[in-house]
């Protein structure tokens, strides 16, 4: 399990997303740590939302460069996951990209 002081928002994790049902994504993927450092630094869960090559433009996934690949951070498919997911860290997101995801998920959850 990774420790808490280990995880946070903007990192990368490579995370094992199987078991899933319906719709979600399944699978290992890269995954951005969403969830501020005050949770993530207390709970044995995070939220991540997946890196993702493939997909469709949506209004609610962000255009991001990471590892050398284009992508899309896959806001449509946040999810909460336990530590004993993690596989290991990848890197960061650019700062740039984080501050466009926070800002589309303050968008997503605007009453």
């Amino acid at each position: 399990m990774v420790a808490p002081s280990e995880i946070h928002r903007g990192e990368v994790l490579l995370v094992g997303l199987s078991p899933t049902r319906g719709g979600e994504i399944r699978k290992t993927l890269p995954c951005v740590v969403v969830s501020p450092d005050e949770l993530n630094g207390h709970l044995r869960t995070f939220i991540v939302a997946p890196l993702t090559t493939g997909g469709h433009r949506y209004p609610f996934r962000v255009a991001c460069r990471f590892a050398g690949k284009a992508g899309h951070v896959v806001l449509d498919q946040i999810r909460v996951v336990d530590r004993v997911r993690v596989i290991r860290s990848l890197g960061r997101v650019a700062p740039s990209t984080l501050q466009q995801v926070l800002s589309v998920l303050q968008e997503m959850f605007a009453a």
